[in-house]
């Protein structure tokens, strides 16, 4: 190396190397594999230059959440609650239209049931008159022997077609399905529910009545046997299970007039009983025709039920 190319300086620093030129270097015969000072630089700005790429590209992908303001949230929050209150009302409206529609099938189904009850209960209150005017015929008979005696046909016609009754049939089917299905909690009007439930609760004094005029038939045939004949009893029915008023004035077994007696006094528990049935069955009549006209005008059936 060159004298003037000396590192030691006073301080004992090192002076740094000349930079050596393209013509330099190929004087002092560099060889091919060393680089060049231009080159270095080149390949270290390259590098560079990739480095800031990279940066780039990591700031450029990179996601910045932002906080959202309350406001945001209030809104999003507001349309939800919407969106399910809007479904609820939509649910409510549905069921409340089928319990509606119910409701009326129900409602048509008993104002149908009570107009077959109007129009039994007058056939059963027309039985029951003939009945009460037979035993009244039979009452008369047996409280005067010598009567007894000359009416042996009519007497025996009574004392088998009068005592004969039968229970109100009447038509439950709708009520019973309010009743046992839970069906009464359809029925807004709290009226019209309290109107059915008095209608139906008169059955129940109507079916006591029966079954105390049940038993006052059983003692008055148990006396009836010892006063009435059988065989002619038996006579008197027809083979379509008819009864047929005899034409021959027939006996009765006795005329004893303790007998005649004790037989009419059942017959007039019967009657009595037939009476107070009557005054029931009237009272149930024009209840039920008056509840099928509130429930035709509650409910305006007129245009669809006669």
């Amino acid at each position: 190396m060159d004298d003037n190319k000396k590192l030691a300086t006073e301080e004992g620093s090192i002076e740094p190397k000349p930079v050596q030129t393209n013509a330099q270097v190929g004087s002092s015969g560099a060889t091919s594999g060393e680089a060049s000072l231009p080159e270095l630089n080149i390949v270290e700005a390259n590098t560079n230059q990739l480095t800031q790429q990279k940066e780039m590209e990591v700031h450029h992908h990179g996601h910045v959440h932002e906080k959202k303001k309350w406001k945001e949230y209030l809104f999003q929050f507001l349309m939800l609650f919407l969106a399910v209150f809007c479904g609820f009302l939509a649910e409510y409206q549905l069921e409340h239209k089928i319990e509606k529609d119910r409701e009326e099938q129900f409602i048509t189904s008993l104002v149908a049931d009570l107009q077959d009850d109007v129009a039994n209960l007058d056939a059963m209150m027309n039985l029951e008159g003939q009945g009460i005017a037979s035993l009244d015929t039979l009452i008369h008979f047996l409280n005067n022997p010598e009567l007894a005696k000359q009416n042996g046909d009519q007497l025996y016609y009574v004392a088998r077609m009068g005592p004969r009754s039968n229970p109100f049939a009447n038509n439950s089917r709708t009520f019973d399905q309010l009743k046992n299905a839970g069906g009464f909690r359809l029925i807004r009007y709290a009226e019209a529910s309290n109107n059915i439930m008095g209608y139906y609760n008169q059955l129940s004094q109507i079916r006591l009545l029966e079954d105390n005029y049940n038993h006052e038939f059983d003692n008055y045939k148990r006396t009836g046997a010892k006063i009435l004949d059988a065989g002619i009893l038996r006579r008197q029915e027809s083979g379509k299970g008819e009864i047929l008023r005899s034409s021959d004035n027939p006996s009765l077994n006795t005329y004893d007039a303790g007998m005649l007696k004790e037989l009419a006094f059942h017959t007039l528990q019967m009657n009595g009983s037939r009476r107070s049935k009557i005054f029931l069955l009237e009272n149930m009549k024009k209840s039920g025709k008056d509840l099928i006209s509130y429930l035709k005008n509650k409910y305006r059936l007129s245009e669809r039920i006669p």
